[in-house]
């Protein structure tokens, strides 16, 4: 008989909820037994509901897959609410198909899986893009306009040119054709994958910024307007990297 050990190594191998293995084991009443199959049983179910999330996050690009449209920029951005540091967006190419698990909206996945799938993610791609506009450009032009700007940057790094743009709820001055996706993070995995590409690049930039100006707090809350960081603009002043066409800097400058 074999033991509980060499059995939970052959569950193991088994990636079918209908593997015959299961009926097989059912006979053998030892409750380590039973516990191992359990146990395989609901990886394997998480397995296919994070495998069914996926097909489903991929239905824009199979869509467009179907019309023979090969190369598809998912594109996104991170970084129109802080009140520092620059808007950043990103254009991903994944190949035809291609599934990186547990890959989400950036907001939704935690912070400390971050680094696995974007790293996963500069693996697998047919191409990626970065575009970068500073709170100088954020302040000339405004927040939407620059985020296009970052975007098509981004789109103009790319070292393969996509024959279609799935868009995070944007309209880019391109003739590249392109579909503008309302929540596109949460409901395309190319736009989702720019979503994570951007989010990293700028959490990046943000903690190298908290150590030339600290007391912001900036690694910590990416330059949005935390308690924290309200209270240190008022006792430290505005630093180079301050949107001050944001409030309440606008007004501070106009009070000084």
């Amino acid at each position: 008989m074999a033991t509980i050990k060499e059995i939970k190594e052959r569950l193991q191998e088994v990636h079918q909820l209908d593997s015959p293995i299961f009926q097989e084991l059912s006979t053998d009443h030892r409750t380590g037994v039973q516990t191992a199959i359990k146990k395989r049983q609901k990886e394997l179910e998480k397995e296919l509901a994070e495998d069914a999330r996926l097909e489903a996050m991929l239905s824009y690009e199979k869509s467009l897959y179907d019309n023979h449209v090969e190369w598809i920029a998912g594109i996104d951005e991170v970084g129109r609410g802080p009140l520092a540091g620059p808007v950043v967006a990103a254009a991903v190419i994944l190949p035809k198909g291609c599934k990186i698990r547990y890959l989400n909206d950036s907001k939704k996945i935690p912070k400390s899986k971050h680094g696995v799938i974007y790293q996963e993610i500069m693996e697998r791609a047919v191409a990626v893009g970065v575009g970068i506009k500073d709170a100088s450009v954020i302040d000339q032009v405004n927040i939407y306009e620059a985020t296009k700007l970052a975007m098509l940057e981004a789109l103009g790094e790319l070292n393969q040119k996509p024959d279609h743009l799935l868009i995070d709820a944007m309209q880019l001055e391109t003739s590249i054709p392109q579909t503008a996706i309302i929540k596109g993070d949460a409901n395309s995995l190319s736009i989702a994958a720019a979503s994570i590409v951007a989010k990293v690049t700028r959490d990046k930039m943000m903690a190298d910024y908290d150590q030339k100006f600290s007391g912001y707090g900036f690694e910590k809350n990416a330059g949005y307007g935390t308690a924290e960081h309200l209270k240190a603009l008022h006792q430290f002043g505005i630093t180079p990297i301050h949107r001050k066409s944001f409030e309440p800097i606008k007004s501070m400058l106009i009070s000084n």
